[in-house]
C-alpha cells in the first residue's frame, strides 16, 4: 500500500515523503496513530494544504521533547531485582521496566519509548536509549541492583561481585555444609 507520512518514521522515511508498506502495517499501526495517510489524489492534496501547519505541529512536539531530553539525558535510574551470587538476574528487565522506572522519576515514558535491543540480565549499570521524538533520542543509565547499598556502590564504581575473594566463598560453602549439631564439633561434644 502506497502512504504518505504525517511525521518522520524510523526505518521508514521523513514528513512528506510517499512510501510503500505492507498493507498489515498500515492498516494496524500507520493509519490508527495518524503517523500516515493513503495516498491517494484527494489525499495529496490534503497533505499539500496542511503541510505547513503538520510541520509546525512537528517542530512544537520536537522542542518539548528537546527540553525533556535536557532534564532526561545522563540521569541514572535504580532498579531493584532479586539476582544470583554471580549477578545474573532471576528474570530479565524489560522496557516496561524501565519506563515505570523513569516515571517513578518524574518523567512521561511510555514502554514503546525505550527500544532494548536485548533484554537486561544481569546486575550493573546498563546504558539505555530513550526515545522522546522520532528525531530526539537520549541515553539514560539503569542501575540494576540486588539492594539499595549494592547500588549505591555500583554508582560509585566499584565491583559488587569482585568483593568476595576465593577464600571467602571457600569459607561460606563449608558452612553451609556442617549444620548444627553436626560436623567434628558434634562428634567430640557427644562422646
Amino acid at each position: 500500500m502506497q502512504v504518505i507520512l504525517l511525521e518522520r518514521v524510523e526505518k521508514l522515511g521523513q514528513m512528506g515523503e510517499e512510501v510503500k508498506v505492507k498493507n498489515g502495517f498500515a492498516r494496524n499501526f500507520l493509519l490508527p496513530k495518524r503517523k500516515a495517510l493513503r495516498a491517494t489524489k484527494a489525499n495529496r492534496e490534503y497533505f499539500q494544504t496542511q503541510k505547513a501547519h503538520l510541520e509546525a505541529r512537528n517542530l512544537e512536539r520536537r522542542s518539548e521533547a528537546q527540553k525533556v531530553g535536557e532534564k532526561l539525558e545522563g540521569k541514572t535510574f535504580t532498579l531493584l531485582r532479586q539476582a544470583g551470587d554471580r549477578g545474573q538476574l532471576y528474570g530479565s528487565v524489560s522496557p516496561r521496566d524501565i519506563s515505570e522506572a523513569i516515571s517513578n522519576g518524574g518523567f512521561s515514558i511510555s514502554r514503546t519509548q525505550v527500544p532494548l535491543d536485548h533484554a537486561i540480565k544481569s546486575i550493573g549499570l546498563h546504558p539505555v536509549s530513550v526515545v522522546l521524538h522520532p528525531e530526539v533520542r537520549v541515553k539514560v543509565t539503569m542501575n540494576v541492583a540486588r539492594t539499595e547499598d549494592e547500588a549505591e556502590r555500583q554508582a560509585r564504581g566499584e565491583d559488587v561481585l569482585a568483593e568476595r575473594t576465593p577464600e571467602q566463598d571457600a569459607a561460606a560453602s563449608a558452612e553451609g555444609l556442617f549444620e548444627e549439631g553436626a560436623g567434628p564439633e558434634a562428634e567430640g561434644a557427644s562422646a
